[in-house]
């Protein structure tokens, strides 16, 4: 709470507030060529604004005494864009929440599913989110096989792990307590050609998902790639298919399954393009471009016979993947759908009301009509005539005030990288909760080694012979180079507020294991910073230093500490392929 407290503090001292962007004047925009979304033509209108909301449209209006008046005249005035595939990635392009949040705005995007946070992380997002200037983000929990794409990195909480219809009902009802806008099913296990498919996801496990999260007003999207698996989609009932069928040209059944199921597609073009805007020419004998060419090629074709034959086509671009920038990639996807045989009109509908619609959210956004959000695009040129003047963003509205453009006040946190640093108490955990979670109120995570094939291992809280509980970790290693096995505890909920630990030297806690070495980690905004500890089967107290560590990676020898943008501490070890490993460890501490 005092976290909070201080941040909307700082928010309020720099005279801003979550509800700044709600508190707006009315405005008039006269003159604006609209393009509703509704499938009527273009036509010159005046649109009032007032209270977050599409007041009015008509062409003969007039703008109301004291409305700020924006002269819309010669410009295209549309539905804010809706991508429904984003990953808000710390490696994408750009890479710090505040940049990406201000990339969608610059190219007129409104709306968004992101696919890559924890449930851990929703709730201080959201705060962080309504502290920006931002577009609003819909958190799309995450759900896969084991060893599943998706499943190949991170812990079992960022994405969840079934394998039945009985484990996934369960891991919905799991997912509810954190208030996910959605659910991503990796159903779909071919690697795009490079290694066999032997992690799909069933069709009975599919539609138990499905149906539970339906159960729950929770729509689902899937990572599905291939025209069988295409098919299991539609039988299991998806709302929407967020990749491109790429393995060959769709038949008959699978066209006919999504027309009869209400599927969606979302083909994600920007990603799959083989040579994307700037990037030189690759060799084309290459083996690998090659296939992307043709797999590209049938994304193209398909994404055309299923809009021909009825398929709603939404817009997705899996943005924050390499090469497929924030924001701009949003615009690109529209043009690659023009590629691909759409009229600008159909890939504008895709990028608005369609999407709008797949995701349930239609009688809210996604058009141009009186009641609903205001939420617009005033663009420079015609872009239904020609779909490249989509880049030509004008001005931008969040629940009809300006958010960017000329005169748009935008939040002063919307300069900073991350989330004010917070202060922490001393004791990480002692492992005496029985809800599983530590001292300061975050989930323990297991830190394993990624890839298809992982260590398998079990961190659990134990008994200890002379009094109290510990952290158990017991694993055996995976059979491949370099196999690990781990357990992180955040220092914040999510490990979205960085701690400030300047206050302290470094880390004590009591440790025993089996004789091997250790490593004892610290994650921060930076990265990670290691050193090295040892420990044998009677319990010791050990102290890591800040000073005794050192940052991981290539190139980050000369890289500082500073002590002031902790996310999470780490214990993990790594041995042989197919041998195991134990330690546990008890009364972590700052001291």
């Amino acid at each position: 709470m005092k976290a909070k407290a201080g941040f909307l503090g700082l928010l309020a001292a720099l005279g801003w507030s979550g509800a700044a962007l709600a508190a707006g004047p009315t405005t008039a925009i006269v003159g604006a060529t609209v393009f509703d979304a509704t499938g009527a033509p273009p036509r010159v209108a005046t649109v009032i604004l007032r209270d977050g909301r599409i007041a009015d449209i008509g062409a003969d209006l007039k703008a109301p005494r004291g409305a700020v008046v924006i002269d819309g005249r010669g410009k295209a005035l549309l539905p804010g864009f809706y991508d429904v595939h984003t990953h808000w990635t710390p490696g994408g392009d750009p890479n710090t929440t505040p940049q990406i949040a201000s990339a969608y705005l610059a190219a007129g995007v409104t709306t968004i599913n992101d696919f890559h946070q924890p449930p851990e992380a929703y709730e201080p997002r959201r705060r962080w989110l309504q502290s920006l200037t931002s577009p609003r983000v819909n958190f799309t929990a995450r759900m896969s096989t084991p060893g599943g794409h998706g499943a190949d990195w991170a812990d079992r909480a960022t994405t969840k792990w079934v394998n039945t219809p009985e484990a996934a009902r369960a891991e919905v009802q799991a997912l509810i307590p954190y208030k996910p806008d959605a659910i991503k099913a990796f159903a779909d296990g071919w690697r795009y050609g490079t290694s066999p498919d032997n992690t799909s996801m069933d069709l009975w496990t599919l539609s138990a998902l499905v149906d539970e999260a339906h159960k729950n007003k929770l729509k689902v999207l899937t990572h599905t790639v291939t025209v069988e698996r295409g098919k299991v989609a539609a039988k299991a009932k998806v709302d929407v298919i967020a990749h491109s069928l790429q393995d060959r040209e769709v038949d008959a059944e699978v066209v006919e399954l999504l027309k009869q199921s209400g599927t969606f597609y979302a083909p994600t073009l920007a990603v799959y393009e083989p040579v994307k805007p700037g990037q030189p020419e690759p060799d084309r004998a290459d083996p690998r471009v090659q296939q992307s060419f043709r797999k590209f090629g049938y994304a193209l074709h398909n994404v055309k016979t299923l809009h021909d034959a009825g398929v709603p086509i939404a817009l997705g671009t899996d943005a924050g993947m390499p090469g497929t920038p924030h924001g701009v990639a949003t615009l690109r996807e529209m043009e690659l759908l023009v590629q691909a045989g759409l009229t600008p009109v159909e890939a504008l509908m895709a990028a608005t009301a369609n999407s709008a619609r797949a995701m349930g959210q239609i009688a809210d956004r996604g058009t141009i009509e009186k009641g609903k959000r205001a939420d617009l695009v005033l663009i420079s040129g015609a872009p239904w005539d020609e779909i490249s003047d989509v880049r030509k963003t004008d001005r931008v509205f969040l629940d009809g005030v300006l958010a960017h453009g000329p005169g748009a006040k935008v939040s002063p946190t919307n300069g900073r990288t991350a989330m004010p640093p917070i202060k922490t108490a001393a004791l990480i955990d002692d492992f005496e909760r029985p809800d599983g979670r530590t001292r300061l109120d975050t989930l323990r995570l297991d830190d394993m080694d990624g890839g298809m094939e992982r260590t398998v291992q079990v961190s659990q809280v134990v008994s200890r012979t002379d009094g109290g509980h510990a952290l158990s970790l017991a694993a055996r290693m995976a059979t491949k180079a370099a196999p690990s096995a781990g357990v992180l505890l955040p220092l914040s909920r999510g490990s979205v507020e960085p701690v400030d630990a300047r206050g302290y030297r470094g880390v004590r806690f009591d440790v025993r294991g089996d004789g091997g070495e250790y490593a004892f980690s610290v994650d921060t905004l930076g990265g990670r910073w290691r050193t090295s500890i040892r420990a044998g089967e009677a319990w010791t107290t050990v102290e890591a230093p800040f000073a005794a560590l050192r940052p991981v990676g290539r190139g980050q020898e000369g890289r500082a500490w500073t002590g002031e943008d902790l996310l999470s501490i780490g214990f993990s070890g790594g041995r042989a392929a197919g041998e195991k490993l134990w330690m546990e460890i008890d009364n972590v501490t700052f001291y």
